[in-house]
This record gives C-alpha cells, structure tokens and sequence, in this order.
C-alpha cells in the first residue's frame, strides 16, 4: 500500500511544487519509518534477547553493570528501517542517495563487526583496525563525492559569505576527516539511554531543514549560502528521524535494547556526510556540539593524566562525570538534550548570520 502511494505522488510530482512534493514526501516518509519501527521493534528486540546480549561498555561506572547481557545491536534495526523506507518514498536516481547508503551501510558494517566480536568473543575488534576501516569506506565516500562532482570541493565558513576557498582533492582527505571523527564521536557518546539517539535525532532535524533550504535555489540566494541541489536529502533525513525517534522509543531510560557500534558509527557518519552534501560541514560543530564536547573531555582526560599526572574528571566521557557525582541517568539524558536543542537552534540561526 505504501509502495503504492509513493508512485502515486511521484507520478503526480510535474502537477505541483516540487518542494511541496518534496515536504510531503518528507513528512510521510518519516510517519513511514516511525511506524515501521513500532510494528517490528517489539519482534527485533526479541530476537536480539536471544542472539545479540552483550556486557556493557568496559570503563563505565560500577552501576552500569547492572546492565550486563541487556540486547544489543539496535542500530542494526535502525538501518533495517531506514534501507526499507528509502527504497519505498527517495528518488533511487538521485546519485546522492546511493552514496549515501554506501556509507551509512559501510560504517554499520563496521560496527557489527565490532559488535558481533564482543558477543561471541568478549571483545572487539581492535582500535587500529576499527580506525583504517572506518578511514577506507570515508575515503570511498570521498572519492565517490569527488568523481560523481554532486558536491563541489569548496569549503563554507559560518560568518563569512566570502571566504570559500576550493581545496581540490584535498577535499577527500577533508571528507574522511569529518566522517571518521562525527562517527566516533557519536560512538562516544552512546553511553547513557537515550543519550546519543536523542540528540542525533534533533540534528538529523536540522540537517533535514538544511538541505531543503541548500537545495532551493531562491532560498539558498536568500541565505547567502551554496546553493547544493540536496533537496532529496531532506526526505532521506527525516526517514532518519523517523528510524531515530522510533529507536528512541526502546532506548529511552531504562532502555530495551542498546543501539551498539552498528548504529552509533553508521548514524554519525550519516550526519555528518548530510552536512558535507550540504555544503554546512562546519555547521556540525555547533548543531553536534554535544557529540563535541563529549569527544573533546575525553582528551583532556588523556591529556592530563599523561602530562599532569590526574584526572580532569571523575570518569570520561563527561557524561560519566555527573553519573559520579550523583545525577541520575535520566536527568543527565534530558539536560544534555537540552544543550543539544539550543545548539541545534543556534545552527539554524547561523544560516542567516553569514
């Protein structure tokens, strides 16, 4: 039925606005991926009891064991709806999409690894293995981008509308630098319920709204900023948000079933390729500001201890701090998507400050 009703506004797409096409499209798609994950969470939480319990996060405060051999792999279930819901509402002849799958689908291959390693071995595959796979499928992904010219090899800095300076086949390495480092530092960042999905699925919001905007010639003329052509982005991101907000249903404290590498490394090098094909890749360090500052405490945690010889906090990431200091799992999710709402806010409004 649903397959049906995509041809149908398809078909219907040259009668109309194509951007109201698009908007509907992108409304619908997203109730599509919400509803798929209601109707199959229940069954793949199921299976994951009996095929996919893992230990909680090594270096984790001690009452996180009371989360031992919970489900796991629920990023694997993510893609399952996001794969579905593409193939029935995106435009399969936009190259963008296919990239993007490549790439979403190639860190989540990533992970599972990863993750499959730690059921079935206690422990996963190494970090240098982990890190040269990850920079392989980004550097694909930046080939792929660079060869198919979907995007162009110039960089957009916030605040100024004139400084765009084109790195030629730099823009590769560019492209893997940002993929790998979102991945992880969402990966990082998925050790609370609820913590990493809730906030990735208010900058898939964002960067949904983004590429409309980028994709509408007048409204990006208006905005002062690269006019991208990623309109059909907007409709693969709100699947995105749909898949996420559906997960985020299990995940939510106390979580079901955890989302694993699988999800955590494909959803942030989703995110982060979203902004690259939208020309706002610097535009991540506000709107993933939270995934920042997680990535950026577990440094100083480094950092000090080898040169100070101390902590800087009680545990990193900073999220296991306020665990330690007496704030309940619950209240730090929901403070820390907060923080993560008003840097998402204050990305949109960047737009309009160039």
């Amino acid at each position: 039925m649903l397959y049906h009703i995509s041809l149908h506004l398809k078909q219907c797409a040259p009668f109309f606005n194509v951007f109201h096409y698009i908007s509907v499209r992108a409304v619908t798609s997203l109730l599509t991926a919400l509803i798929f994950s209601f109707i199959f969470g229940d069954w793949f939480i199921a299976m994951s009891k009996r095929f996919f319990r893992s230990k909680a996060r090594e270096w984790t405060p001690e009452n996180h064991r009371k989360k031992d051999d919970m489900p796991t792999m629920g990023g694997l279930f993510i893609l399952m709806v996001v794969v579905g819901s593409v193939l029935v509402w995106c435009n399969l002849a936009d190259v963008r999409i296919w990239i993007f799958l490549w790439c979403l689908l190639g860190f989540g291959a990533i992970g599972f690894w990863d993750d499959w390693n730690k059921i079935q071995k206690k422990k996963g595959i190494s970090a240098a293995l982990k890190f040269n796979l990850q920079c392989f499928v980004a550097g694909v992904t930046g080939l792929l981008l660079y060869a198919t010219q979907v995007v162009d090899t110039t960089i957009v800095f916030p605040f100024f509308k004139n400084l765009q300076p084109d790195i030629g086949l730099l823009f590769i390495p560019w492209v893997m630098f940002i993929l790998v480092g979102t991945s992880n530092a969402v990966n990082l960042t998925d050790g609370l319920d609820g913590l990493a999905i809730g906030a990735l699925v208010q900058n898939f919001a964002t960067f949904s709204l983004v590429c409309y905007l980028a994709g509408h010639a007048v409204i990006a003329s208006y905005l002062h900023i690269p006019f991208a052509g990623c309109a059909e982005l907007t409709v693969l991101g709100s699947i995105l948000v749909g898949a996420s907000l559906g997960f985020l249903w299990y995940n939510t404290y106390p979580a079901q079933i955890f989302m694993g590498d699988v999800g955590a490394l494909a959803l942030g090098g989703g995110l982060a390729l979203m902004a690259i094909m939208a020309k706002q890749e610097m535009l991540l360090p506000i709107a993933g500001g939270l995934f920042m500052l997680e990535t950026v405490s577990v440094m100083l945690q480094v950092l000090s201890y080898r040169y100070l010889g101390r902590r800087l906090f009680r545990m990193a990431p900073i999220h296991h701090h306020f665990e330690l200091l007496g704030w309940p799992e619950a209240k730090i999710t929901v403070r820390f998507g907060i923080i993560s709402l008003i840097l998402c806010l204050l990305a949109i409004v960047t737009l309009k400050l160039r």
